[in-house]
C-alpha cells in the first residue's frame, strides 16, 4: 500500500554497500500527507504510539518507525472505503 503513494523507501544494493533512498518517481504532496498524518497519530493515538515507540526501542530510525505507522494508517483508510464502513474506535481496539 505504501507503494500507492510514494512513502516506500528504495533500496540500491552494490557489493559491500547498501543506499536506502526516498522514492522519486512518487506524488510529491500525496507522499508529504501521509508523512505527516503519521507524525501527527503518534501524538493523540495509543496505537501508534504503541507502534513507533516499539519500533524505536527495537534500534529502527524515526523515518523507518513512522513509515510503519503511516503502513497500518493506510490499511485502515484502505479497509474503510473497502468495506464502507466509517472508522469504529471500538473494534479498532478488539483487533
Amino acid at each position: 500500500m505504501r507503494c500507492l503513494c510514494g512513502v516506500a523507501p528504495v533500496t540500491k544494493r552494490s557489493g559491500k554497500s547498501t543506499i536506502v533512498r526516498r522514492r522519486q518517481a512518487a506524488h510529491n504532496r500525496l507522499a508529504n500527507a501521509v508523512y505527516h498524518w503519521a507524525r501527527v497519530a503518534v501524538q493523540p493515538d495509543p496505537k501508534s504510539r504503541a507502534k513507533y515507540s516499539a519500533l524505536r526501542h527495537r534500534g529502527h530510525g524515526h523515518a523507518r518507525a513512522l513509515r510503519s505507522v503511516a503502513d497500518r494508517l493506510l490499511a485502515v483508510a484502505c479497509a474503510m472505503l473497502t468495506h464502507r464502513q466509517p472508522f469504529d474506535p471500538a473494534r479498532a481496539a478488539t483487533a
